[in-house]
């Protein structure tokens, strides 16, 4: 065999290992607060191992999770007006939310893995009469997207 032959040999041996590879690459999600006191996405479908950044774009708002699969393993609210970035390891739904506008429905939802195990969880959360609407919003949207 030559030395071509074989650097060929192992070049497609490497391709059909990278081809059939199951493993995906992690991606990051940019989510960025609005002007409007919104959320630029307000349903996320990702992947565990996946990434969300949140982009302070406005001023006055932050991140705070209000449920999740492990509430323990969440981080505490972040600062205002200051990026904020979490790896997601859990499949799950995440209910989020901007601490000074969550009782006008300034609420966002993640779902890692497409896993709506703690959907009931999410439900059960205290909200305003405007956040319960924006939640059954957003959870039709999880749901159908």
């Amino acid at each position: 065999m030559t030395v071509i032959t074989r650097m060929l040999t192992v070049f497609f041996v490497l391709l059909i290992i990278i081809a059939t590879s199951k493993e995906t690459i992690a991606e990051v999600i940019q989510i960025e607060f609005t002007q409007f006191d919104t959320y630029s996405i307000e349903v996320a479908h990702i992947e565990v191992g996946d990434t969300v950044e949140w982009l302070p774009r406005s001023k006055g708002h932050n991140v705070e999770f209000l449920a999740g699969p492990d509430m323990a393993a969440l981080p505490a609210k972040s600062i205002m007006n200051e990026a904020h970035s979490i790896l997601f390891e859990q499949p799950g739904v995440y209910l989020y939310s901007c601490t000074p506008h969550s009782n006008i429905g300034m609420l966002g939802l993640i779902v890692v893995g497409r896993d709506f195990h703690n959907l009931e969880n999410i439900n059960g959360v205290e909200l305003s009469k405007v956040g319960k609407s924006v939640l059954r919003k957003l959870i039709k949207k999880a749901k159908s997207g």
